[in-house]
């Protein structure tokens, strides 16, 4: 059974067809596109369960770092057959609870000290994404596939950081870097994945789950990019307030 098809049915007043009626996607594609989409939509769903689930359940972060890993692995290696539809349905679902259950930890801490940034950075994650998705559909087909390369090799950079880091030291800078680079890196990766989708769903390869599951991670780096970035003006602010009072 396609549980995306069902869902489909119950949200039939918003089109994504109407949006995408100007632009040179066929329809075959925008309704592939509207199955990601909402598969997405899902995922990030059952995400939340997983955040949910690890404040109650001490995983820990490596735990759930295998569990998606394995998840993963699993699905890319199990075939687009309709006899196996269900099954990879379980294994998308199942990464996107590991995921979830992975920012456990970070969502606690935030809970703990500044709990209004949580929506905040949900909002602002959802509102870059959606822009830069419908930046990547309106605009001319092929436009950001030469993000690929750059991407690829920032990425590449970053890791190599990371691991100088861990020998020459500096590794509070090289998160910072994380950050801020790995924050415009990904929001580059939304406009080259959503037009990579695009191009493959033309030539025939329409699997909606491991392209809903490309652009989830997608989603969820932005949000913890953003996330931490706002902790850490919340305790920059909460620090200038506080030695503004001892001097006091």
């Amino acid at each position: 059974m396609d549980y995306v098809d069902g869902l489909r049915g119950r949200t039939q007043n918003f089109n994504l067809n109407n949006v995408l009626k100007f632009t040179d996607v066929s329809p075959s594609v925008q309704s592939h596109l509207e199955k990601v989409y909402l598969t997405l939509t899902a995922l990030l769903v059952v995400s939340a369960v997983g955040v949910s689930a690890a404040q109650i359940l001490p995983l820990g972060t490596w735990v759930p770092a295998i569990g998606f890993m394995a998840c993963m692995m699993l699905l890319l290696n199990t075939s687009n057959q309709p006899s196996k539809l269900n099954k990879r349905y379980g294994l998308l679902a199942g990464c996107a609870l590991f995921q979830g259950a992975t920012l456990g930890s970070l969502v606690e801490i935030v809970l703990a000290t500044h709990p209004g940034i949580l929506v905040t950075a949900f909002l602002g994650t959802s509102t870059i994404f959606a822009c830069f998705s419908a930046a990547a559909l309106l605009s001319r087909r092929r436009s950001w596939l030469y993000l690929g390369g750059a991407l690829s090799s920032a990425m590449t950079v970053l890791l190599l950081m990371r691991l100088g880091s861990y020998f020459l030291g500096g590794r509070a800078f090289v998160f910072q870097a994380e950050l801020y680079v790995g924050l415009l890196m990904f929001i580059g990766y939304v406009l080259f994945d959503t037009q990579v989708i695009v191009e493959k769903a033309e030539h025939g390869d329409t699997d909606h789950i491991k392209h809903s599951l490309d652009l989830f991670v997608d989603f969820v780096a932005i949000f913890v990019r953003i996330l931490v970035i706002m902790l850490q003006n919340a305790e920059r602010k909460e620090e200038r307030r506080d030695s503004r009072k001892r001097r006091q």
